[in-house]
């Protein structure tokens, strides 16, 4: 980092009216070959294979994080995944105990962000990056600028691994691997953890887990400090509930206007914080995120998807004792 069985008629309408800033393909060539270098003569042969598909303009309306907590939750957190999440720590304890001395990372993020994402490398995604990407970056407006900046990132990549770039696959979105990185974050985040002078997050769950425990301490994980609390539903949450997801406040502020917090012996009056609240079907929940939770949503810009890992890797956490 995810509606119809048609796209209408009034969505490719609006697509085709605010394409005005969207520049032609031959215009973007000349871009990479002037910004980053890249064979003209490649770029010409890949984008001459690139098609428009109708499935990811349709996926990409219809993201999971839109729905209400009450209805996302139970996607992830599952028995099978628990299980499967088990599983998965016990064949790379070493692994995942190296990733957390490395970079700081918790085991339990780690395993809890591979299984959300891919089930553990069994649903990987199967689109067309590339079509993916070209279909998000000239044919959907609102994202267009996003995505042809991953088609020229995933296209630099593609040149620096050697790749069959006609045979990567992902999801509708163009991410990829066992914990899903946009080719920006392939490119930036990736390392190759096993030694092997290859940086594999497509089949080498090894390289995975030490990209994913990477990308969270590049992010400014805090190694044992909290990810979130919950707090008592009686009190009037609401007033301090506001968009955004980095910290706004700090738990002494939420004191000084009468609100009872849950004890944590990790953090100081001023440590900062922000209070969530998540819909249930009655009513709703609410939740204190610190630095950590707000991490997480740098992985995926959702609360909704923070909390869901978090929730997971105490699943799993508490299952491993």
């Amino acid at each position: 980092m995810r509606l119809l069985a048609g796209i209408t008629l009034s969505i490719f309408s609006f697509g085709l009216a605010a394409q005005d800033n969207i520049p032609s393909v031959d215009e973007f060539i000349e871009q990479q070959v002037q910004q980053h270098n890249l064979d003209r003569e490649q770029l010409n042969k890949w984008l001459s294979k690139a098609k428009v598909n109708n499935e990811v303009l349709e996926a990409i309306q219809r993201p999971w994080e839109a729905k209400p907590w009450y209805q996302y939750y139970p996607i992830f957190l599952t028995e099978k995944r628990l299980k499967a999440g088990l599983k998965f720590w016990e064949e790379h304890e070493a692994t995942l105990e190296k990733a957390e001395q490395e970079y700081g990372v918790p085991a339990q993020i780690i395993v809890a962000i591979i299984g959300v994402e891919t089930f553990y490398g069994n649903y990987m995604g199967k689109y067309s990056i590339l079509d993916s990407l070209y279909t998000l970056g000239f044919h959907y407006p609102p994202r267009a600028k996003f995505f042809r900046s991953e088609l020229s990132e995933f296209f630099q990549l593609a040149s620096e691994e050697d790749w069959d770039i006609n045979s990567a696959k992902g999801s509708y979105a163009g991410a990829m691997g066992y914990g899903q990185f946009i080719s920006s974050s392939y490119r930036h985040y990736a390392v190759d953890f096993d030694g092997d002078g290859e940086r594999n997050l497509l089949t080498n769950p090894v390289d995975a887990i030490g990209s994913v425990a990477n990308y969270f301490a590049k992010h400014k994980w805090q190694a044992g400090q909290p990810v979130a609390q919950s707090l008592n539903h009686s009190e009037n949450w609401s007033k301090v509930i506001s968009k955004g997801m980095k910290p706004n406040t700090t738990r002494q502020a939420l004191k000084n206007q009468g609100f009872d917090l849950p004890n944590n012996e990790t953090v100081t009056p001023d440590t900062k914080v922000r209070v969530f609240e998540f819909e249930t079907e009655n009513a709703a929940e609410y939740w204190l995120g610190y630095n950590n939770f707000y991490v997480i949503t740098r992985y995926n810009h959702s609360p909704l998807y923070a909390m869901a890992v978090y929730q997971f890797s105490e699943q799993l956490k508490n299952a491993r004792r």
